[in-house]
């Protein structure tokens, strides 16, 4: 390694890390070593931590951090450890600056425009006046040439601290993550002796690890949960017998995507022991996902996967760790993880990996919500029954418009002129106009007033046709015109409707945890009435065709008719389960269609309270039908992943098609198509009569609904991947614009009145951001941070944006130009 003669060492800290810290300690970095000089460089320089651990009781070995990059003759800066430090008892989690240029070196940090910064992130630049190297078939190189290095630095009191490689920063469940860091903070864990990270395939972070006790995976994954950010955590622990090198003295990334290959492909070959095993690993999974502690007490069998602390997104990870576990897939497991007990889950596991074997718990044991005991909070009649109708509604019917999440617009018996509003042919026809005076619009509002630049650094890609990426900055602010307490996160979207005889009297309607179903006036923010219902409302809520009624979904199964002038139960309908589905009216008929978590879709008449009719779906229908009018077909979305077109009038099946992945998003309809996004990433698009048209791929799972533009040559829609996407009818990218967060819920496209000619997007992250974006380009108009989470979705009108969020507040925000304050 090093002899008593040499008194310097220079080496990659990888290589230094291969021969183990003890033997580091008992040797380079001994009491009696003859090393005066320990430079390590060519890598993220070891955390202090780490780095003490490797000396020796008395070491005066002076250690060096040394960076630079080939293209400028290598070494570029210097930093020397203080003694102080290197002594000090304290643990460190503080980095180790670059330090100093050498002599004739010049040192930039440059942000992402390219301008030279003192101080927060950017990329360092390297070079100097008379510092030059030709690379590849250079012949001239200018003096003075700074050398872009990759990597990535932050400057703090012009000390600079290195952050990663450009190839270590990855973006991974919706956040920015530098791979080196989870490499330090596994390497400073006790038990570890060396380790590497990789990001496989760009979809899985593995951690190879050496060490010499083989049942340290479990308490290495809960020190990293101390340590560690939940999405830092790696999905895999991998033990390996020795570190794979590159001739440089580096990881050989390369050849530990072949171990872990090899790794997996072992593992898929391993058959559970038995059913026993697998009750185990279901309850180590359950633990690990739920980042709950690994104490000795199991889980108890009558845990729900949702009330624990799990989400939509852990339950499909659950779904997928579930499923490499038994080495094959598990029909209807998704609805089983996130309807029923552990206990329940596991039956259904062993129905399909064990089916020839009684099981070994009892069904009957597990507990199951009983929704038929639920008080109906109706007068006690049969599902089916036939009602007299209190009111005639058909003498009093209202006109008025209609605004509901993803820039869907209902007008009603209006004569409001409809120049500016986005005409939707999928929902209506002129033939049905004229029999109803009903319409069903795409794009309505004139909020958006031009205004200033607030934070250019947001930017959206647009694919011109030279393909270069435009960026502009913001245009307009928004500022907070009212807020109301519900009491419990507000995860619904707002449901508006403005009466056509007084907008003044416009209503916003939304429901809460809380059991709250509220009514708050539009301009002024006052609550107009509250009911409060039997569970937690997530359901949006669908105004009849009278405008006398609104209709919502809730979590104790029923779905409420509520008196939009009171809030007054009107009617109430049971289901088998929790109603999160949105309701639907056709306003042909006026019936309202909704989905279930038993599995069923319904129509209801609300005027003579009767079901209608009521469809197996074969599966948890979680998202909101989607109603076309030509065809006059019905869309309904299953987590079994099958969308369903059926006939509004009967029920019945017209064609089905099998997505493969859960389906979280809704289906939203036009004049050809239906597009649905999908958990596997995918955007679907199919015609009105089943045929797939094309696919639109994301990096990440689309629980939000598509949005499409008032000529509907675009759809709009997020993904957990934290873009927001705006594609043509044809599946092609025109533009996407890059958020902070993921996002869940669905864009709203709707006018800027200022200048008729253009359309403006409004969509939400998960992180509380509102973003207005230019619908053409995906050019940032303003964004806007609400104080909480965000799954509702944004609807506009006039000039007001309104939103809920996970803080427990409806908010309505004005969009203002800058000489509006």
């Amino acid at each position: 390694m090093y002899s008593a003669k040499h008194s310097a060492f220079s080496a990659t800290p990888t290589l230094l890390r291969r021969f183990g810290s003890q033997l580091i300690k008992s040797t380079v970095l001994s009491t009696s070593t003859s090393l005066r000089v320990l430079a390590l460089g060519g890598e993220a320089f070891p955390s202090l931590t780490v780095l003490k651990s490797w000396r020796g009781v008395g070491n005066k070995t002076q250690i060096f951090n040394i960076y630079g990059i080939t293209e400028v003759s290598s070494w570029a800066t210097f930093y020397r450890i203080p003694e102080k430090t290197l002594n000090s008892t304290l643990k460190c989690e503080l980095p180790v600056q670059l330090g100093f240029p050498l002599l004739g070196t010049v040192v930039e940090v440059r942000d992402t425009d390219g301008f030279a910064i003192q101080e927060g992130d950017g990329q360092v630049f390297l070079g100097g006046r008379n510092r030059v190297c030709f690379l590849d078939d250079e012949v001239t190189v200018p003096l003075g040439t700074m050398r872009a290095t990759g990597d990535f630095v932050t400057v703090k009191d012009g000390e600079i601290f290195f952050l990663g490689r450009k190839d270590s920063q990855i973006k991974r469940h919706g956040k920015r993550l530098n791979i080196e860091l989870v490499q330090q903070v596994a390497e400073g864990l006790q038990e570890v002796e060396s380790c590497a990270v990789t990001w496989y395939n760009q979809e899985k972070l593995i951690l190879f690890m050496v060490s010499k006790n083989d049942l340290v995976k479990d308490y290495i994954f809960e020190e990293l949960q101390k340590h560690l950010p939940s999405h830092a955590i790696p999905d895999e622990l991998v033990l390996i017998d020795s570190l794979p090198f590159t001739s440089h003295g580096k990881i050989d990334v390369s050849e530990l995507n072949k171990i872990y290959l090899n790794y997996i492909n072992l593992k898929s070959e391993c058959k559970l022991n038995g059913k026993e095993e697998l009750w185990e690993k279901l309850q180590h999974l359950w633990k690990s996902i739920l980042s709950l502690s690994e104490d000795p007490l199991r889980i108890p069998d009558e845990s729900l996967f949702l009330n624990s602390g799990g989400d939509s997104l852990k339950s499909i990870r659950l779904l997928n760790e579930i499923e490499k576990l038994v080495g094959t897939s598990v029909p209807g497991l998704l609805e089983i993880i996130l309807n029923s007990s552990i206990l329940e889950i596991y039956n259904h596991i062993v129905q399909t990996v064990f089916p020839d074997e009684d099981l070994t718990f009892s069904k009957n044991y597990a507990t199951k919500r009983k929704f038929s005991d639920i008080n109906q909070e109706t007068s006690g009649k049969s599902l089916h029954q036939n009602s007299v109708m209190p009111l005639n509604c058909d003498k009093k019917i209202n006109a008025f418009i209609a605004l509901s999440r993803g820039g869907q617009i209902l007008s009603v018996n209006t004569t409001r002129p409809l120049t500016k509003l986005g005409h939707c042919p999928s929902a209506c026809s002129s033939d049905l106009i004229s029999q109803t005076n009903t319409q069903n619009v795409e794009s309505l509002n004139p909020p958006a007033l031009s205004g200033k630049s607030k934070d250019p650094s947001c930017v959206a890609e647009f694919f011109s046709e030279e393909g270069t990426p435009v960026i502009e900055a913001e245009k307009m602010e928004l500022c907070v015109r009212w807020m109301s307490d519900t009491g419990k996160c507000v995860d619904a979207s707002p449901l508006v409707v403005i009466p056509a005889v007084d907008k003044s009297s416009a209503t916003v309607y939304i429901g809460s945890h809380s059991h709250r179903m509220m009514a708050v006036d539009l301009y002024s923010g006052k609550v107009k009435w509250e009911q409060i219902l039997g569970d937690r409302v997530e359901s949006s809520a669908c105004v009849s065709k009278c405008g006398n009624f609104i209709v919502v979904g809730c979590y104790n199964g029923l779905v409420y008719v509520l008196k939009s002038s009171s809030g007054e139960k009107y009617w109430t309908f049971t289901t088998e389960d929790a109603v999160k589905s949105s309701a639907t009216m056709d306003p042909t008929t006026g019936l309202l269609y909704i989905g279930s978590h038993d599995q069923h879709a319904y129509a209801l008449d609300i005027y003579k309270k009767k079901c209608v009719w009521k469809l197996k779906c074969g599966a948890t229908v979680f998202s909101s039908p989607c109603l076309s009018l030509t065809p006059h077909h019905l869309y309904f979305a299953t987590l079994g992943g099958l969308l369903l077109a059926v006939n509004p009038a009967t029920g019945n099946r017209i064609w089905k098609h099998s997505c493969g992945k859960p389906l979280f998003s809704s289906p939203r309809c036009c004049l050809q198509y239906i597009c649905i996004g999908c958990v596997d990433g995918n955007l679907l698009c199919f015609t009105h009569f089943g045929e797939q048209v094309w696919q639109f791929c994301t990096s990440e799972p689309i629980f939000s609904s598509p949005c499409t533009s008032a000529s509907e040559q675009e759809i709009f829609f997020g993904s957990h991947d934290c873009f927001i996407y705006c594609c043509n009818t044809k599946g092609h990218l025109q533009w996407k614009f890059e958020t902070t967060s993921r996002v869940y819920s669905t864009p709203f496209n709707f006018h800027n009145y200022n200048r008729s000619d253009e359309m403006l997007l409004a969509a939400a992250s998960t992180d509380g951001k509102l973003w207005i974006l230019e619908s053409k380009s995906g050019q940032l108009q303003s964004v806007y941070r609400l104080p909480g989470e965000v799954f509702s979705s944004p609807v506009v009108w006039e000039s007001m944006l309104i939103i809920g969020c996970r803080n427990n507040y409806v908010y309505c925000l004005d969009l203002l130009g800058g000489n509006q304050k």
